[in-house]
């Protein structure tokens, strides 16, 4: 599926995010750093050594990342120059600024991409696998955070690419998507 907003294309897809060709995948990672399960564990795997050992030193140097935060790795082996780090929030049945932490996370991604010149990005589904944060709100948080932030004057991502790695969730966003 694929929409357009503004002068961006967006694209949903269901797949493996390590295969994407795409100047920067992001990475829902863990607070640590240090590779996980899931994508996290994913992207470690195929990105090799050189991913893990730039994420140890942003970890020496500023002790992880924050919930909400995103921090930048070299691609490794993967097909893209970049890795961007973000660390979702655990959902705690929306109490605990569940929310507000979740739209961190694209919008500190997105800002860091183009900091460093990203045209073209691959996001995976933030929070919705062992940090169990309901899929549909998840979904509708990625949707309106991309598009407030494609929509905006002077943005230079011009691709975008949803991977879903389940079909749940490729029908959520598909049905979201179809409101563009």
């Amino acid at each position: 599926m694929e929409v357009i907003l503004k002068d961006s294309i967006v694209r949903l897809i269901q797949g493996d995010i390590t295969k994407i060709e795409v100047d920067a995948i992001v990475n829902a990672a863990n607070t640590s750093l240090l590779g996980g399960g899931g994508v996290d564990g994913a992207i470690h795997k195929a990105g090799g050594k050189v991913i893990l050992e730039e994420c140890m030193k942003i970890r020496n140097q500023q002790g992880g990342c924050a919930v909400g935060g995103a921090v930048i790795t070299s691609g490794g082996n993967l097909k893209c120059r970049y890795v961007i780090h973000t660390v979702g929030p655990v959902w705690n049945g929306g109490n605990y600024d569940e929310e507000e932490k979740l739209r961190k996370c694209y919008k500190n991604s997105l800002l860091l991409a183009e900091s460093k010149g990203v045209t073209s990005i691959a996001i995976p589904n933030i929070s919705t696998g062992i940090y169990k944060y309901p899929k549909n709100l998840a979904c509708r948080i990625a949707i309106d955070e991309v598009a407030n932030y494609l929509l905006k004057d002077g943005t230079i991502i011009n691709e975008l690419v949803f991977v879903c790695f389940d079909e749940e969730n490729v029908e959520i966003y598909k049905n979201e998507l179809k409101k563009f």
